[in-house]
């Protein structure tokens, strides 16, 4: 199903409910992504935000400062009137922390990577299903306007037959977050590079094999794999992901390309989000030879929110279901060397 069928259905089976906002509490917000999603849930009328529980006394001052209440963890766990709870911490703490709110009975926005093993995980999963709650990975291009008009030309068959997808993710990042993503072998393939593995693996399915190269290149002797490579073999086609920490710049040149034996589709950069699809023959909406795409307006982390929003007002299900968020963890872990 197509993000704006999924939408459309979801908006339509919560519009009973619309006037209903939906509690949510943060716990945790020191991830680079947290104060956005912060943000994005604050200016909603979807979403009625409870308060945040902050790692130290910094970031509880930083968040009673921007008028966000300040919770404790117990408080916030046991408080019934919130519904979902948004794991923003650490990447380590992420799989312990969602276990505690799903415990607790809350459905989960969880940040990525959501574990640091396949079994905790699956642990997460089977919880989240016992309790009939909802587990949400927290990967913030998946309603991304680029990358579902270049999915559906590959899914509908109008590139041809897919041989090749290519992405990269580079980043600069200062010596304290090189030290955090430092504790993972995976380095700048797990932190970051995940982010198109999962755009990879939900396009192509799981892989027969993944050979990654973690290089640590940089000046640097914090030991992080910061120049990284993993490539991902399947029946008829190859997955490379590239991510490093090393390019001045990197936003800009921040790509996805899908290769097919009709034409390619070309995320570059991918925000502001630009695609070009190049076709040998027409095809779908697409006509013979080189065209921008015309893309509705995108804004990081808002239409997941919606999503989850929607989704547990009306009872039902998210998109990606969690086999399929399984399968991406199971990627994630391979790509980063820790399977």
């Amino acid at each position: 199903m197509e993000r704006r069928d999924f939408m459309a259905m979801m908006l339509g089976a919560a519009a009973h409910g619309a006037d209903e906002r939906v509690r949510i509490a943060f716990l945790g917000i020191r991830h680079a992504h947290a104060w956005e999603k912060l943000r994005i849930v604050r200016e909603s009328a979807r979403w009625d935000l409870a308060g945040v529980w902050a790692e130290d006394e910094e970031l509880r001052r930083k968040c009673e400062q921007a008028g966000v209440p300040a919770l404790e963890e117990r408080q916030l766990l046991e408080d019934s009137s919130i519904r979902v709870v948004a794991v923003e911490s650490e990447v380590k703490d992420h799989a312990r922390l969602a276990r505690r709110a799903l415990e607790a009975g809350k459905h989960v926005h969880v940040e990525k990577p959501p574990a640091t093993t396949l079994g905790e995980f699956r642990a997460l999963l089977a919880l989240a299903a016992r309790k009939k709650l909802l587990v949400q990975v927290g990967y913030m291009w998946r309603f991304h306007p680029s990358f579902e008009a270049a999915s559906e030309a590959a899914r509908k068959g109008w590139l041809g037959e897919i041989y090749l997808v290519r992405g990269t993710i580079n980043t600069r990042v200062s010596a304290g977050e090189r030290a955090k993503m430092a504790q993972f072998r995976g380095g700048q393939m797990f932190e970051l590079g995940c982010h198109l593995i999962d755009q990879l693996v939900r396009l192509l399915g799981r892989p027969r094999k993944v050979t990654p190269v973690l290089g640590a290149h940089g000046r640097f002797a914090d030991g992080l794999a910061d120049n990284t490579v993993a490539v991902f073999e399947y029946r008829k086609a190859l997955g490379v992901i590239t991510s490093a920490t090393l390019q001045p710049g990197a936003g800009r040149h921040r790509s996805f390309e899908v290769f097919g034996t009709n034409g390619t589709a070309v995320l570059r950069p991918i925000e502001p989000a630009k695609l070009e699809i190049d076709l040998a023959e027409a095809a779908g909406p697409y006509r013979a030879g080189v065209q921008a795409v015309t893309l509705a307006p995108y804004r990081r982390y808002e239409a997941e929110f919606e999503e989850l929003a929607a989704a547990v007002r009306s009872g039902t299900g998210l998109r990606i279901k969690p086999e399929e968020e399984e399968m991406v963890q199971e990627a994630v872990l391979r790509a980063s060397g820790m399977a």
